[in-house]
């Protein structure tokens, strides 16, 4: 495996950062997900101009433009030989000193790593998931807002642990005020007759590109997407639940805390998205 770092591709075990880079000490950062179908890059347009929202946000500067940035992401799938992968786009404020001040980080770190992934194994998407809330609650948006990808995820992977202890694959996360937010790396959808529901951004939710594909997709088949405060109570009495995510896709939830979610097995408005998700793939990206 070949690693782009910093303007050239490097071997996997060359591929390597300060100990004094900030995004390693304090996890400042931004990054991004991205997978690629078939030598088609899915969305990756929409993923570059988030990372460069995110960027602008925390303040950092890219030390490439976007075309640049596109054009890299698909050179590192070409030199890895891979046409159906994952690829993990990464930009930290450089090495610095051991003090937060962001003026001592003078160059930015720039790496992009493309290989394979499975969020979770096919028995899952076969047969669906099982979730819990988890005590660790979302961070509030006014504290950190959800928009920006940053590299500190800490607060993903204490909740993430929790349902591991459980005996869980994924947790959900509920905001200060007990609504749900969204899971430690997946939004979440609840289906409700032909209602389509997710929670709002404002109360801690990421804008995901791939729940923003699924919305759209479900607007297509005549469903009544909305944007909506959902609470514990409505998961449990949903007609299907499922969640999405760049790794994740579409994964179908068939118990929440216990109780069955309609059927107990993946439901049709599920199997039906995951379908047209499959088909949005193969058309909608750059060529590798």
């Amino acid at each position: 495996m070949k690693v782009y770092l910093n303007g050239k591709f490097v071997e996997r075990s060359k591929a390597v950062i300060s100990v004094f880079d900030h995004g390693l000490l304090y996890g400042d950062g931004v990054f991004e997900g991205i997978r690629s179908y078939s030598g088609l890059i899915f969305k990756l347009r929409e993923h570059v101009d988030r990372l460069f929202e995110s960027a602008q946000t925390v303040m950092l500067t890219i030390p490439l433009g976007r075309e640049a940035i596109l054009n890299v992401v698909r050179q590192s799938l070409r030199i890895n030989r891979l046409r159906d992968a994952y690829i993990r786009l990464v930009v930290t404020r450089g090495e610095g000193d051991l003090g937060l001040d962001p003026r001592k980080c003078k160059r930015p770190t720039l790496f992009v790593i493309a290989d394979k992934i499975q969020l979770y194994p096919q028995r899952l998407y076969d047969r669906g998931l099982e979730l819990i809330t988890v005590a660790t609650q979302r961070n509030v948006p006014e504290a950190l807002n959800p928009q920006i990808k940053s590299l500190n995820y800490l607060n993903n992977i204490l909740a993430k642990i929790e349902a591991i202890n459980a005996g869980f694959e994924e947790a959900i996360m509920l905001s200060p005020s007990g609504y749900v937010t969204e899971c430690t790396g997946e939004n979440i959808f609840v289906v409700k007759g032909r209602q389509l529901l997710t929670p709002p951004p404002y109360i801690g939710v990421l804008r995901g590109i791939t729940r923003k594909a699924v919305m759209d997709l479900g607007k297509a088949q005549k469903l009544d997407v909305r944007e909506e405060i959902l609470t514990r109570h409505d998961l449990f009495n949903a007609d299907e639940v499922f969640l999405t995510g760049t790794a994740a896709e579409i994964v179908p939830v068939v118990t929440v805390d216990g109780r069955r979610i309609g059927s107990g097995t993946p439901g049709p408005v599920t199997r039906s998205l995951q379908r047209d998700f499959r088909n949005l793939t193969r058309i909608d990206g750059v060529r590798v």
